[in-house]
């Protein structure tokens, strides 16, 4: 571990504990001005000790034996410093201290429970996720940095005050390949995984308390976009000639009918692909996300779709439905689509599946229970995120309600005047 310390060790008579003219000899380790004591467990009369020197007085046989004691305790304390630089560990006068007296083999770090977390969660996140973890792990390293100037802590000296200054320096946080810094429910999100990760820490029993007890997680609420019937069908009835931008186009276009989520689509093969309750063909698949079972009829613009891209040449090479192509790309290319089409928002393939969710099947008047379940969420509160949608297909439903019992009364009049 690189650190800027001052350190330094003293032997000395704790004389407030002296009887019959003797006093107990402890050394002083001190580290950035912060001290630790470590008893010597050793006694020697008062007038024997040479403070200028950190020894005992004299050449006789005790003297000897009590100053080899003080010299094999200062190499002692030398290697127990020299172990926790090796191991990157945190320097303090206390971690030395802990070391030195072997106290230290379940101060567990920072970085201890990442490298425990991330070995427990390999089979059990998807990549998209493990891959947000080691990006809050990062600016974890970065805070310590900056506000430590060390690379590791120990967990029990994480408290409150830390928590807060960490998410102070989230929001202060400017990345070098982003013009703005990150938002109030990025910086949210990092701090939750962390919590995740220290939660975990005291279900171990590495730490006696939680220091995020305290702590209340505050996300702005954010509406989720989507695309209008208009802006859809300006999107469908473009053709493009150049072959990567079709692609996309389709694949997007299949997401707004389906709901199915990137990792979904980009995976799909024919054995996900049965007849349903209806005989009717079906997508019957595990979410790749939380593997909750997928059940979805193929409306007819998702079927032309599959049939044009399963005899694709690399697509039967994958043994997928679709021919294989990154996240990132396909959301970069989406930016060029958005362009062409004129579409004014901020077009990732995200937004397909909340168009499938709002302007395919909500404002269609299926039942949010239903969508709920296309769309494979575990709580239909999750699916409430749409609820404005709900209420303005409410308003247009009671528009039309009001327009029909208006021309009712209107022919009600005329007939009673004619």
């Amino acid at each position: 571990m690189k650190t800027s310390t001052t350190f330094s060790i003293l032997f000395w008579l704790k004389q407030s504990k002296a009887k019959n003219g003797e006093a107990p000899l402890y050394a002083r380790l001190t580290v950035n001005g912060k001290r630790a004591e470590i008893s010597i467990k050793r006694k020697i009369k008062i007038i024997n000790w040479n403070s200028t020197k950190n020894c005992v007085k004299g050449t006789n046989q005790k003297a000897r034996i009590v100053n080899e004691h003080l010299n094999q305790v200062y190499k002692g304390i030398i290697q127990a410093k020299n172990e926790l630089t090796l191991e990157n560990k945190f320097i303090t006068s206390q971690a030395i201290k802990s070391r030195y007296l072997k106290e230290d083999e379940q101060n567990h770090t920072i970085t201890d429970i990442i490298k425990y977390h991330n070995e427990d969660m390999t089979n059990k996140l998807r990549w998209g996720t493990q891959k947000n973890y080691y990006t809050t792990q990062k600016y974890i390293s970065k805070f310590i940095k900056k506000q430590f100037n060390t690379s590791d802590m120990y967990l029990k000296q994480l408290d409150y005050n830390f928590i807060l200054k960490f998410e102070k320096f989230l929001r202060d946080y400017q990345p070098l390949d982003h013009q703005k810094k990150m938002g109030n429910n990025s910086v949210m999100k990092h701090i939750e995984r962390f919590r995740k990760m220290i939660t975990l820490s005291f279900k171990l029993e590495w730490i006696d308390r939680d220091p995020f007890i305290n702590f209340k997680a505050k996300f702005e609420k954010v509406e989720r976009g989507y695309l209008t019937e208009k802006e859809l069908e300006s999107i469908e009835e473009k053709q493009f000639s150049i072959p990567r931008l079709q692609l996309v186009k389709d694949l997007f276009i299949f997401s707004c009918y389906t709901g199915l989520s990137y990792i979904d689509v980009i995976n799909l093969t024919n054995e996900n692909f049965n007849f349903g309750i209806d005989g009717e063909l079906w997508i019957i698949k595990k979410r790749e996300k939380t593997k909750k079972l997928l059940r979805i009829p193929i409306l007819p613009k998702a079927k032309i779709l599959i049939d044009r891209y399963k005899i694709h040449p690399k697509s039967e090479i994958n043994g997928t439905i679709f021919p294989k192509i990154s996240n990132q790309k396909l959301n970069s290319y989406l930016k060029e689509v958005a362009d062409v089409c004129r579409i004014r928002k901020n077009l990732t393939f995200h937004l397909a599946r909340h168009t499938f969710a709002t302007t395919i099947t909500l404002t269609n008047g299926v039942p949010i229970e239903t969508v709920s379940q296309l769309l494979g969420h575990s709580r239909i509160s999750t699916t409430q995120i749409y609820a404005k949608v709900i209420e303005r297909k409410v308003s247009d439903d009671m528009a039309s309600l009001i327009l029909k019992l208006s021309n009712k009364n209107e022919s009600k009049q005329k007939e009673l005047y004619s």
